[in-house]
């Protein structure tokens, strides 16, 4: 889907989650700019809601649309929003909010070439949503806590990519 038309529907979706949530925004490929997008990624930390007979909060609005996978309450759920496009849906806490909004902005390969290696060379590792550190859990409230736990100045969204480029062809002249 082009750009343009993900980020409309994108927008549609915050505003409708909005009111239901702390903070909410959108991540992914969208917030990357990319010119195709294959599906629309939010990140949201959310007020308390209830689910089951009596669901309210964001679970009235999630649950309109049809679930692929993750039941509320979870930290991520698939879901196809009317039209057919994806929605990935990962929730986040203030404490670890940096650290979910970053890695799902990915690309997936800067999240894990780049962020990751950085904080498994520098002693962290990544479980259950949170970033570890000598068995202590470590708050990231904010992308720039990450990046600066990873040695990295904050890197806009659209230069958050991996290219890959082959070994240059050496030629010599006589």
């Amino acid at each position: 889907m082009e750009y343009s038309k993900a980020l409309f529907i994108a927008t549609q979706v915050k505003e409708a989650l909005a009111p239901h949530c702390e903070r909410i925004e959108i991540a992914g490929s969208i917030r990357r700019r990319k010119p195709f997008v294959k599906d629309i990624e939010i990140v949201a930390i959310t007020k308390p809601y209830e689910t089951g007979l009596f669901e309210s909060g964001i679970a009235t609005v999630v649950n309109r649309w049809e679930k692929v996978k993750g039941d509320l309450p979870c930290k991520y759920t698939q879901r196809i929003l009317p039209g057919g496009i994806k929605l990935d849906l990962f929730f986040a806490t203030p404490g670890n909010w940096g650290l979910i909004f970053a890695i799902r902005t990915g690309s997936k390969k800067f999240s894990h070439e780049v962020l990751g290696k950085r904080w498994v060379r520098r002693g962290y590792k990544s479980e259950n949503g949170f970033l570890w550190y000598n068995g202590k859990q470590i708050l990231v409230p904010e992308e720039q806590d990450l990046f600066t736990r990873v040695g990295l100045p904050l890197i806009s969204p659209d230069r958050r990519e991996v290219v890959t480029q082959e070994k240059p062809e050496h030629k010599y002249h006589n």
